[in-house]
């Protein structure tokens, strides 16, 4: 589990276990996740955050990934059969796509709400029913209530949409588009959705004003925050291509060179057939100004763009189509289709890599700050050790890290009853008999163990890890591990000798 995961678990076990979300302005972002996630925890009769599993939270972002997919149906005409079907797959294999779909985290129920209010506004357009506008306000709602950057997609809708009439012959009036009626339903679903999830259902009325009172934040963190400024080409350099050491080598080019062929084909008009031109222009507006305001925010995290990617799908199926009519006979037509075709086989087999074998490892760029599989270790020498401790789960244990840098170490503990999160050592509380700890925190923490404590009271404490005595949190950040003394005899009279064996061995 991601850090983020982790915390966007630990903040639903609050709503499960008690039934209370309160909104933060400050952090987690909006409360759809955690409200939805309610969904399948009590299909699986989860009443505590110890019986849900990672399955469990990872299920609601699939839902949503694959909602992309189905969605396409309701604008299938508007993009012609042939896109709409090349958007299915590549809506399907692209690597980032995939791998965010299975993160527990807001990005793909934003990506999902955002295609929503494009297609149900798209729908609107073409039959004028009321049903459309209610509905694309309903996702304009779940939209601001699953996270800030909703903003970053309204401003851009908004001034695609004005492009479009702009550019339109003869001139048509906005206000003629849409009825005043179906206006005003459009605005209330919109905002009955989103003070229903930030009200927390009437329980929290101050959520409502914290929702807006919360930009102050976010425009400060998308300025001035310096842990995860990017130059402005991050995310199209990680598109075009990235490699890492010795790791296999990443592109979605294929989809950036394509949405660049739909857009150019949607503003000459030229090679389409089937798909609203109108619609192809707006998407490719919508796109550009969303790629360009996410390029030239400093801050950046590599699920963002999954925004501005998802319009370059739709742009680049569109563009697959044009390219193939746009040529003079068969020959060029099969060679640019198998072309295609070899670069989406490349794009899943990239997917199946980045999800199956390089899911944890940095020389995946969609690998952003993840805990590494030592975290597993971690786990389980807890594990061995409790066991033998007389509390089992409720044995006492200490974990100090600066900047409560530990997670995602709560989510793998939250069976455990007793444990003390610190940002630096406490000389006044008595030791745990097992303590993890930064590096940074080790001379403290020894001072307090063998200097502080009196004579009569100190306890010998063993490394828990083997040589090098420490595990990797994730890339840069180190854990070391302490058991008192006789915790650790304890543990290894009852270990099993063949165990014992292979530690003996790896160490």
């Amino acid at each position: 589990m991601h850090g983020d995961e982790a915390v966007h678990a630990e903040k639903f076990g609050e709503l499960l276990e008690d039934g209370i979300y309160t909104y933060d302005p400050y952090e987690y972002h909006g409360p759809t996740l955690n409200y939805l996630t309610l969904i399948p925890a009590r299909l699986s009769s989860a009443e505590k955050l110890t019986e849900v599993s990672e399955f469990t939270l990872r299920v609601v972002p699939v839902f949503f990934g694959v909602s992309l997919v189905l969605l396409i149906l309701l604008i299938c005409k508007g993009l012609g059969p042939s896109a709409a079907t090349y958007t299915a797959v590549l809506t399907a294999i692209s690597p980032a796509m995939v791998f965010y779909s299975r993160y527990y985290i807001q990005e793909m129920l934003l990506v999902a709400f955002t295609f929503g209010v494009i297609v149900f506004g798209y729908r609107y357009t073409q039959n004028r029913k009321i049903a459309w506008a209610v509905l694309a306000g309903m996702c304009m709602g779940l939209m601001h209530a699953t996270k800030e950057t909703c903003i970053i997609a309204y401003g851009s809708m908004f001034l695609a949409v004005l492009i479009v009439l702009l550019m339109q012959r003869p001139k048509v009036n906005a206000f003629k588009l849409i009825k005043a009626s179906h206006f005003l339903a459009f605005l209330a679903a919109g905002a009955v959705t989103s003070v229903l999830f930030y009200s927390s259902f009437f329980s929290n009325p101050r959520g409502i004003l914290d929702s807006v009172l919360t930009y102050t934040t976010y425009f400060d963190r998308a300025g001035n925050n310096t842990l995860h400024v990017h130059p402005w080409y991050y995310y199209i350099k990680m598109l075009l291509y990235s490699r890492f050491f010795d790791g296999p080598i990443w592109s979605e080019a294929l989809i950036v060179f394509l949405a660049l062929v739909g857009f150019t084909a949607g503003m000459i008009k030229k090679g389409f057939s089937g798909a609203n031109i109108h619609l192809v222009r707006f998407l490719g507006f919508y796109t550009l100004i969303m790629t360009a305001v996410y390029s030239l925010i400093p801050y950046k995290t590599p699920w963002c763009m999954l925004s501005f990617l998802h319009g370059m799908i739709l742009l680049a199926s569109i563009g697959a189509v044009v390219l193939v009519k746009l040529l003079p006979n068969i020959v060029p037509r099969l060679i640019i289709i198998l072309l295609i075709f070899e670069g989406s086989v490349f794009l899943a087999w990239q997917a199946y890599q980045s999800n199956y074998v390089y899911y944890s490892d940095s020389r995946n760029p969609y690998v952003y700050a993840h805990p590494t599989d030592e975290v597993f270790t971690i786990v389980k020498r807890i594990e061995e050790m409790a066991r033998v401790h007389p509390d089992g789960y409720r044995m006492h244990i200490q974990v100090i890290c600066p900047g409560k840098d530990y997670w995602p170490l709560p989510w793998y503990l939250r069976r455990y009853e007793n444990i003390d999160w610190w940002e630096s050592v406490d000389n006044s509380v008595a030791s745990a008999p097992l303590i993890i700890c930064s590096p940074e925190v080790e001379a403290a923490l020894i001072n307090k163990l063998y200097t502080l404590t009196p004579f009569e009271e100190r306890q010998m404490y063993m490394f828990l890890f083997d040589e090098p005595y420490y595990m990797w949190l994730r890339p840069k950040v180190k854990l070391l591990g302490f058991v008192r003394k006789d915790l650790w005899d304890a543990y290894h009279v009852s270990a099993d000798p063949e165990e014992l064996i292979r530690e003996s061995s790896n160490k």
